[in-house]
């Protein structure tokens, strides 16, 4: 009797495990059986970014298309490829980074007044059904530093000079105070070969934390050229409108790249309340694609328009440098000018040569033309405090104001200090194509 019921739940398990196997085959055959990938997913397609120009895909011979003057082997002519992506026309103006530098102040004064009225400048939000409430901040309720509410005006109190350190007794803000900070992910950590397995470690290990103090060094106008009057360079430069539409300058590579992951979390958090897809990152070029948007499509060409005169053909300087024996004005400007001066190169690129140098996110290295792969090539580190400073270099491109001819040829390369903010040096960013080509449309 036993062995009975025993045969008949063997075979009513085996009856119902095939009746299961049959009705998860069965089930959600829109494609008739057929292998028909999800359906209803977004028609997505890319849309241009503002103030970028699209850079198509190509191959091009990196490196210098004329002789090596200085004599400092740091480059080798080397075929690379590149996919498709996007670069700002210009490069980063003063108006365009004081809305990075606004919105951080902004953020510290409501995160203050949060402490004061939570209901008026925090909102919580309950992601993903959590037990616990995510507060964040009330970008809805309007600002005004001048309000009348003195119990805010006391809480906004930390954000200005302390009065010891006021000139005139004029209420500034403390600037050292505007820090942003950020979360990234080190793909290079993650992807090496003890770590490749999923699940094998926990992946916040490879999650760094950044805070940086991101207004401009304005100074940088005096501490860069010594015995050189340029303190009213100091006193307006960054925040007068006179300078809007000039290059943002005094800005270290850490700041170029807190710039670039705020300018991604302002976009792609339009894109989500939007219920959108997000978009690629925006980040500083490699020197791989800064070298071929600056080419132009111009291949061996020294320069930006062509080559190898710096001078159109009624005589006319094609770019803001240190011309001749030092005739700065002879191009047209003593120290930069606006980002948009003078004519773009073929693919509508501004100032790729001259104005002023612009960072990569390359680390630099003699020998890196050697090493790096001929499909995207690139090479990064991420230095740590304790390094020595020859790995804290990072490559700068295109020359500036203050530059001879040589520095603004296409395949020339130096570098600075990733710490370190001039008045010469500034940047622009890039966005990767999602896909091969502009022409490939979907049906």
């Amino acid at each position: 009797m036993t062995k009975s019921l025993k045969t008949g739940a063997t075979k009513t398990l085996a009856f119902l495990s095939i009746t299961i196997s049959v009705a998860l085959t069965s089930c959600g055959n829109d494609g008739n059986g057929y292998l028909t990938g999800v359906q209803d997913r977004e028609n997505w397609f890319q849309d241009d970014p503002y103030g970028m120009v699209y850079i198509p895909m190509g191959s091009f011979n990196m490196g210098p298309s004329d002789q090596d003057v200085a004599f400092g082997v740091t480059a080798q002519s080397k075929t690379v490829s590149l996919p498709a992506y996007y670069m700002d026309q210009t490069e980063i103006t003063n108006n365009e980074y004081r809305q990075f530098v606004n919105w951080v102040r902004d953020s510290i004064a409501r995160r203050l007044m949060g402490e004061v009225n939570e209901e008026e400048w925090l909102v919580t939000v309950d992601e993903n059904e959590q037990d616990y409430p995510v507060p964040q901040l009330n970008w809805e309720t309007n600002l005004k530093y001048d309000m009348s509410d003195e119990e805010m005006r006391e809480a906004l109190e930390p954000m200005y000079l302390p009065e010891n350190e006021r000139f005139y007794g004029r209420k500034e803000f403390d600037t050292r105070k505007f820090l942003y900070e950020y979360w990234w992910i080190d793909y290079q950590a993650a992807a090496k070969r003890g770590n490749r397995a999923q699940g094998l470690k926990d992946r916040s290990v490879f999650i760094r934390r950044e805070t940086v103090p991101i207004y401009p060094d304005t100074l940088a106008w005096i501490h860069d050229f010594s015995y050189s009057y340029n303190e009213p360079l100091t006193n307006m430069y960054f925040w007068h409108p006179g300078y809007d539409d000039y290059p943002v300058v005094g800005v270290s590579w850490k700041q170029a790249r807190s710039f670039c992951v705020w300018r991604t979390n302002l976009r792609n958090g339009y894109l989500f309340s939007n219920g959108s897809s997000y978009e690629q990152n925006y980040r500083l070029p490699t020197e791989s694609e800064w070298e071929y948007a600056a080419r132009g499509d111009l291949d061996l060409s020294p320069y930006p328009w062509g080559g190898p005169y710096i001078r159109n053909s009624v005589g006319c300087f094609l770019a803001n440098f240190k011309p001749l024996r030092g005739n700065y004005i002879d191009d047209g400007g003593l120290t930069t000018l606006r980002a948009d001066s003078y004519n773009p190169n073929a693919y509508g690129l501004y100032c790729m040569a001259g104005n002023v140098a612009e960072w990569t996110s390359n680390a630099y290295d003699e020998s890196a033309y050697n090493f790096t792969h001929d499909n995207s090539a690139d090479y990064t580190y991420e230095a740590k405090p304790e390094d020595p400073t020859a790995l804290k270099r990072k490559v700068i491109r295109g020359g500036s104001w203050k530059d001879i001819s040589y520095f603004l040829q296409n395949g020339t390369r130096t570098y600075e200090y990733q710490d370190t903010s001039k008045c010469y040096i500034g940047f622009r960013c890039v966005i990767s194509y999602i896909g091969r080509d502009k022409n490939d449309v979907a049906e």
